[in-house]
């Protein structure tokens, strides 16, 4: 069984939407936030290092996949990832969207379709961006692992790292935390079965 982990930076009110600043589909007035007003440290950026080591596939919701395949395959810090298998998961996105120059790309159509792929042999598969992925992979019990840098900031506004959906309580167990000296707080949880 392969662990699907969701990777997120968010604020300390649980908005993970427009860290790197704004994008086309996220109009998210505070766009940037991670950068603004935090004290870069590049200490507080390991485990993002540690996902590129281990992750073995990423997977992508369908605006998230439509930000990042034009831009991460000519960024350098992103080489290690170029060639891994990517799957995006949308009801909508055409075969003629995707980009040839980024690895093998799979469409997913059904959250039924992530659970037959996480039933396959093969190591952790990472999930960048994709909030609304997240949020429905999350509500249907398929995320394993959370990797979450939390940053000390409220943004009010923004796309929630969690849906409010009434569904049963699940709990939750930290592998890993560290603060660092910019305020930012590292937060590793699997996902208690």
């Amino acid at each position: 069984m392969r662990k699907l982990i969701y990777t997120a930076f968010v604020s300390l009110d649980g908005v993970v939407d427009s860290p790197g600043g704004g994008s086309p589909t996220e109009a998210h007035r505070s766009g940037g936030w991670t950068y603004k007003d935090i004290e870069f440290l590049p200490e507080a950026y390991e485990l993002k290092g540690r996902e590129t080591e281990e992750a073995t596939a990423l997977m992508f919701g369908r605006a998230s996949y439509e930000v990042f395949s034009p831009i991460w395959p000519d960024i350098e810090d992103f080489a290690p990832l170029k060639e891994l298998p990517k799957y995006v998961v949308s009801t909508t996105l055409g075969e003629d969207a995707l980009v040839d120059n980024w690895g093998d790309i799979t469409i997913l159509r059904t959250l039924d379709d992530v659970a037959k792929l996480k039933e396959t042999d093969g190591g952790p598969i990472v999930i960048h961006g994709s909030a609304t992925l997240a949020r429905n992979l999350s509500d249907a019990g398929l995320i394993d692992r959370y990797h979450l840098l939390v940053f000390p900031v409220l943004l009010g506004g923004g796309k929630r790292m969690f849906s409010e959906t009434d569904k049963d309580k699940q709990l939750l167990k930290l592998v890993e935390s560290k603060t660092y000296n910019n305020g930012i707080t590292m937060f590793v949880y699997d996902v208690v079965r």
